[in-house]
């Protein structure tokens, strides 16, 4: 079994996985840059080593200074955790070629699904459905306009190695192609270090599904059912929950086990998420596979009752998924806000700064991931985000109301967030019933504009 783990990462989910590490008996080390030395993943980790300077190319991406602090600490392993090289190859295959284990699933896989057109390619071989699209990179803006025409507008210009919603661009009409390319190229190449862009018919309105699954270094594959990750704000998820409430029963089932099919196919070896496009018709297409564990997972831990990143070390180490399909059971309803620091009235602009009060919601069936507290800093170099609030209940209603609850006992002063926002959307009829897709969250913000309620 691993005994010491390197923690690349920081904020909350530096904190998630010291936890677990706690748990499992895994003694573990914080790195952090300069300007986070007094971070709480800092804090609560057995060792703690300042890896560069406050830029996350100065420490957090600096992959050489993180295996340096690995060896020179004894670790066994080394944890990615989400973002910065948690998809990244070749920090991977470094890891492992110095002698660590890297909690991920192998390079060689990471390398096969990272690359979105590699992906999209390996899923037409698995017989998983894929939205109708170019069969290789758009070279040119020429052979881009040609490629769009014959897919039929609106189109959606991606970049092969990106993620987060960066490097897309969706196209409407020809007279937008040529902007949108170029702008789709500069995006990747700034971002990803890669501007190599592919094409795919833009589904309008879809719901964004994704299916949690875990697997291991002897073929074993299950899921932990799938996420409703539809509320977001310019491809950027802010509210998710598990399982999908309107999803007709037939179309979960098969999206399930085409999850699994999917895994299974490439040789899946840790946690990770196949995620969909459901359109209104209950069509589902594969869009990209996240070969990582997700910030939203904790929802999937609360239907499910299952620890996924001692599940991720686990196998990991080597070890058999304890786990069989039919010991997996879906049991209620959770939801996760995401809850950060900026000012839905300004565009939703990051508003760094110092926390001078932060008062969490607690209760039964309340969880809060953070790693904030009174008097720390939200620095301009990362992530704005200041919790994940998790609520489960029996029901989905009751779930709604749990996370109201949660929001109202939520009090941070020093910066702005997005709570109130939130709150307003929990109250939004569409919401409500769950009739909503991934433009709802911008039709939503239009509506308060309108209505005078976000100013």
């Amino acid at each position: 079994m691993i005994k010491k783990i390197l923690i690349a990462n920081r904020g909350e989910i530096a904190v998630r996985i010291i936890r677990t590490c706690k748990e499992m008996g895994i003694s573990t080390v914080a790195v952090y840059s300069n300007c986070d030395k007094e971070a709480l993943h800092v804090q609560l980790a057995d060792e703690a080593v300042c890896i560069g300077g406050p830029r996350p190319l100065e420490s957090y991406l600096n992959m050489y200074n993180i295996i340096q602090a690995a060896c020179n600490t004894g670790c066994d392993a080394i944890h990615p955790g989400f973002g910065f090289l948690s998809e990244n190859a070749r920090f991977a295959r470094l890891v492992e070629e110095c002698g660590l284990i890297f909690i991920g699933p192998s390079p060689e896989i990471i390398e096969k699904m990272g690359n979105k057109a590699r992906a999209r390619q390996t899923m037409i071989q698995a017989g998983v459905p894929v939205v109708n699209g170019s069969r290789q990179i758009v070279n040119d803006v020429r052979q881009g306009r040609q490629m769009a025409q014959e897919i039929g507008y609106p189109v959606i210009i991606k970049a092969v190695n990106g993620g987060g919603g960066r490097g897309m661009r969706i196209v409407f009409s020809p007279r937008e192609f040529d902007n949108a390319y170029h702008s789709a190229r500069n995006e990747a190449k700034i971002c990803f270090k890669d501007d190599e862009v592919y094409m795919e018919k833009y589904i309008v309105n879809p719901k964004h599904i994704e299916v949690q699954i875990a697997g291991d270094k002897f073929g074993n594959v299950v899921h932990l059912y799938e996420r409703d990750c539809s509320f977001q704000r310019r491809n950027q998820k802010m509210i998710e929950e598990a399982p999908c409430f309107s999803i007709e029963e037939s179309v979960r089932q098969n999206i399930l086990a085409d999850a699994v099919k999917a895994a299974k196919f490439v040789g899946y070896n840790s946690v990770g998420t196949i995620e969909f496009l459901l359109d209104e018709g209950g069509n589902y297409y594969f869009m990209e596979m996240n070969t990582r564990i997700q910030v939203e997972h904790p929802i999937t831990e609360m239907i499910c009752g299952v620890d996924i990143v001692k599940l991720q070390i686990k196998a990991a180490a080597g070890q058999k998924l304890e786990l069989s399909q039919r010991d997996i059971h879906c049991s209620g309803y959770a939801m996760e806000c995401r809850i950060n620091a900026e000012d839905a009235a300004n565009n939703f602009a990051p508003s760094a700064g110092r926390i001078d009060f932060v008062n969490f919601p607690a209760g039964r069936n309340v969880r809060v991931e953070s790693a904030v507290y009174n008097g720390y800093t939200i620095l301009p170099y990362y992530d704005s985000m200041i919790a994940k609030i998790i609520t489960w209940a029996p029901t989905r209603l009751e779930c709604i109301k749990k996370m109201r609850i949660a929001l109202e006992e939520f009090i941070v002063s020093g910066v702005k967030s997005n709570v109130e926002f939130q709150y307003m959307a929990l109250h939004h009829k569409k919401f409500i019933e769950g009739k909503y897709s991934t433009g709802f969250a911008g039709e939503f913000i239009e509506e308060l504009k309108s209505n005078g309620n976000l100013v």
